[in-house]
């Protein structure tokens, strides 16, 4: 498996001007989350998986244990995942907004290894993780990707997140790449940085 070296910094705008069913509507990514089995390391009763996957902004997963706070989504074939998108509310969550994220992929639990490292500041609306394999080309090829929360804003204990989707490219159309430096505001690079991790082993943390 193929994994992101290097360090990059990239921006998160507000929901209205990041749009994840943008480049579904093009035909250059299709949301492949369907074709996976998702898991939680917790949730609160009516605050799990479903709540995550119902296109709804208003819903949200909620943890109920320790830190860190998993989403497990295993495919049954390998799949190329080009990027992810995370919806975070901190106007609303406050505490429990995550602050620091851990992006893993792997065959299955024992084997992951981070790809990505992001640490978010406050951020409100579609945040865009973008997975490259080692010669920056858009895609990891796996069967499995780990989102864990490392951290909550205010070092609240608990998490929320409201909706994540997962694109995998079309082969037969051209991939856009959202490059960082199309969103020059100091106001919106403030909310999300995501730095590239060498690969090293991630201590399996169990789960739910």
């Amino acid at each position: 498996m193929s994994l992101n070296h290097g360090h990059r910094t990239a921006a998160a705008t507000a929901a209205e001007e990041l749009d994840p069913s943008k480049e579904e509507r093009a035909g250059r990514v299709r949301e492949v989350g369907n074709q996976a089995v998702w898991s939680l390391s917790s949730c609160k009763p009516g605050l799990g998986v479903q709540q995550l996957r119902d296109d709804c902004l208003e819903s949200y997963w909620q943890s109920d244990g320790p830190q860190p706070h998993l989403v497990n989504i295993q495919f049954r074939r390998k799949t190329t995942i080009q990027d992810m998108w995370i919806y975070a509310n901190y106007k609303a969550d406050e505490s429990y907004t995550p602050s620091r994220i851990s992006v893993r992929c792997g065959s299955h639990f024992n084997d992951l290894q981070e790809v990505e490292l992001v640490e978010l500041n406050e951020p409100s609306g579609w945040l865009l993780i973008t997975l490259k394999d080692l010669k920056e080309r858009p895609g990891i090829n796996t069967y499995m990707v780990q989102i864990a929360v490392l951290s909550n804003h205010q070092n609240g204990r608990d998490t929320h997140i409201r909706q994540i989707k997962i694109h995998s490219p079309v082969r037969d159309a051209p991939v856009a790449v959202y490059a960082p430096c199309a969103f020059s505001s100091l106001a919106l690079r403030k909310n999300q940085t995501i730095r590239g991790i060498k690969k090293h082993p991630v201590r399996n943390e169990g789960h739910g």
